[in-house]
């Protein structure tokens, strides 16, 4: 006789090791999936965020947690995929440098190709529209076509067995409204990571976008962020 756990329904879910996917992964839990959480090793220069993705999905849960190596640094074109400075000066216009190329779109591919398996309809990803840096793979426009292009391009769709469906439930939050989720999730906050250019300590900057992303959303949430962060030496390049 199979287990409850068993009986939930499959998802995929994309995981990161940060804040956003962290809540993501606690949120289609709760809702009721068995969750099978995918992170990638793909060159970029916060490793640091694959521990902190084991141990979130160890944390939450996870019915299973696959690494998946894949090298975009083979192509570069990123400060985090090629020898480019993380800019450290705040979050400002236009596309930043730490855009990585093609990204979520080689994720979500990994994804769907594992819930294709899985015989899973559902795929979550932490993509945010509101409190983020910029980059065109986190758009509503972006998710909306990928999941049209899903239902082509399988052979689950092609037959009509399944509509894959790419769950956002966070697209339109603000960085203080994911972590208040989170919290009341459960998540916790410590095990994670967010940092683009940490020490060789594995601590936080407090410098780079991510980070500084993250502060404000814990601010603005008016939560302590448990995370541990490196002594800043100001510039007046990073002001």
């Amino acid at each position: 006789m199979d287990s409850p756990a068993a009986l939930l329904r499959p998802a995929v879910c994309l995981l990161s090791g940060g804040v956003d996917s962290a809540t993501c992964l606690a949120l289609a839990r709760r809702e009721g999936y068995r969750c099978y959480a995918l992170s990638f090793d793909y060159g970029q220069r916060h490793r640091a965020e694959l521990p902190a993705a084991e141990r979130v999905a160890s944390s939450l849960g996870a019915a299973e947690h696959r690494v998946v190596s894949i090298d975009l640094r083979a192509f570069g074109g990123s400060a985090l995929t090629a020898d480019i400075a993380v800019p450290k000066t705040g979050v400002g216009g236009g596309i930043p440098v730490t855009y990585v190329p093609a990204r979520n779109t080689v994720f979500l591919s990994f994804a769907l190709a594992w819930a294709e398996v899985l015989s899973s309809s559902d795929i979550f990803i932490g993509v945010n529209a509101i409190d983020y840096s910029g980059y065109p793979d986190c758009r509503p426009e972006f998710i909306a076509a990928f999941e049209h292009m899903a239902s082509l391009a399988t052979k689950a769709g092609v037959e009509g067995r399944t509509h894959f469906q790419i769950h956002t439930p966070l697209i339109r939050l603000s960085k203080s409204e994911i972590i208040r989720l989170g919290a009341e999730l459960g998540v916790d906050f410590g095990l994670t990571h967010s940092c683009y250019d940490p020490d060789a300590q594995g601590r936080s900057c407090g410098l780079c976008d991510s980070c500084r992303l993250r502060l404000k959303g814990f601010a603005d949430a008016g939560l302590q962020d448990p995370l541990e962060y490196a002594p800043i030496e100001y510039t007046l390049e990073n002001l």
